[in-house]
């Protein structure tokens, strides 16, 4: 079974920074095409990075400001967010894809504000 621990959310201040972690089990995970969506409340949850092999994606509003980066001999992937803002605020997740397999983690909150 396939299981996703994010951490590494809070409160922070406009300007500033968060790492986000995802460590995860029960998947071929060097394999897995990994990538962290958010939602804000009242809105769709959208994609914000994804990292596939060596090609990563990401979202236009976060482009320069976020980066999403993998350790495969950790099973981790991350995501260094810079310069945050307060439309940035939203439960951030974790998502893993490989075949036929589609897991989330369980969320967590990244609030950006003074």
């Amino acid at each position: 079974q396939v299981q996703l621990v994010e951490s590494g959310g809070g409160l922070v201040q406009p300007g500033g920074s968060l790492r986000l972690s995802c460590a995860a089990s029960g998947i071929s995970f060097s394999r897995a095409t990994m990538g962290w969506y958010r939602q804000a409340p009242g809105k769709q949850r959208e994609l914000v990075a994804i990292s596939s092999g060596s090609i990563t994606n990401y979202v236009d509003s976060v482009k320069g400001r976020f980066t999403i980066s993998r350790d495969n001999a950790k099973n981790t992937v991350y995501l260094q967010m810079n310069s945050l803002k307060p439309e940035d605020t939203a439960v951030y997740y974790c998502n893993a894809v490989l075949g036929v397999i589609n897991s989330w983690g369980q969320g967590i909150q990244v609030t950006v504000s003074s």
